[in-house]
């Protein structure tokens, strides 16, 4: 199938994007790897009369950067490219970790990180990461810039919280600290299918306890991030299992489709927070010691 028609725009400076952003509002759709934005445009299941194309702006970064704090991805870094990173290997284990099982290589190699966020699939990786780590994004528009925690970014399935004449222009991830610890886990019928259940895990020491956070995609409208109560370090193998039980029981909806039904999803949500959590609190205990 085919796009409906469209006008296409190709702006060189952020600026543009404004303008032509307060300009068109809700009739237009920022383009910048559109491995989401394309197929969905050509099974009309979105038909924006204006596209605007990142993809020529000038002097843009094809890498992450650390930024007081954080790293930070512009909106033309690709997957591939922070994937490849040694910096995200480094400052944000988590978010190299999970990128490995994102779509496929190729795919990869033409979307961005941004965009993945800015499309708030929650069955996604990205967006589960970015929620569990505790990120941000930054909005921009003609009026001026503003910073959206990742807990308030995401509205509903492929619904985020921009206003009409905002788009993304940067994600920030957090830098892993001393004492923290990090896994992502999923399960997919096939490589680089949608995942029926994924968790990202961020597990941390601190006053003689183990506290793990569990971010979870494809089991609600948006990434749902739980944390445990405190465990002790010493005990974690045999009190993570009737932690997760209970937290999956009480606070996740895991929908029933052709693709796999409640229960088997609710099972995949406590064995892979099992394994998960297990193994990032195993990574915090190790950089604890360095």
């Amino acid at each position: 199938m085919k796009p409906a028609p469209f006008t296409y725009h190709r702006p060189e400076t952020r600026t543009e994007v404004d303008a032509l952003m307060a300009e068109l509002g809700p009739e237009a759709k920022i383009l910048a790897g559109g491995q989401s934005l394309i197929p969905i445009m050509n099974m009309r299941l979105s038909s924006p009369a204006h596209l605007v194309d990142l993809n020529h702006l000038r002097d843009e970064r094809a890498d992450p950067a650390l930024d007081d704090g954080h790293v930070s991805v512009g909106p033309l870094v690709r997957q591939s490219s922070a994937e490849r990173s040694e910096l995200v290997a480094k400052r944000v284990p988590l978010l190299g970790e999970t990128l490995e099982f994102v779509a496929h290589p190729a795919i990869r190699n033409r979307g961005t990180i941004v965009g993945s966020i800015a499309h708030a699939d929650p069955a996604a990786e990205l967006p589960a990461v970015l929620a569990v780590l505790r990120g941000e994004v930054v909005a921009r528009s003609s009026t001026g810039r503003r910073t959206i925690p990742a807990g308030d970014c995401f509205r509903g399935p492929l619904e985020n919280s921009l206003e009409d004449t905002e788009w993304l222009d940067e994600v920030r991830w957090p830098v892993a600290r001393d004492h923290q610890g990090f896994a992502f886990e999923e399960f997919a019928r096939r490589s680089g299918d949608y995942a029926l259940c994924g968790v990202a895990v961020r597990a941390e020491h601190a006053e003689g306890t183990t506290t793990i956070a569990l971010g979870y995609l494809g089991m609600g409208d948006v990434p749902v991030c739980i944390e445990l109560p405190p465990l002790d370090p010493a005990s974690i193998d045999s009190e993570i299992e009737d932690a997760v039980a209970d937290v999956v029981e009480q606070q996740l909806d895991p929908g029933d489709d052709i693709h796999a039904t409640v229960a088997f999803r609710a099972h995949l949500a406590r064995r892979l927070g099992v394994t998960a959590g297990k193994r990032a609190a195993a990574n915090a205990e190790a950089r604890g010691e360095t």
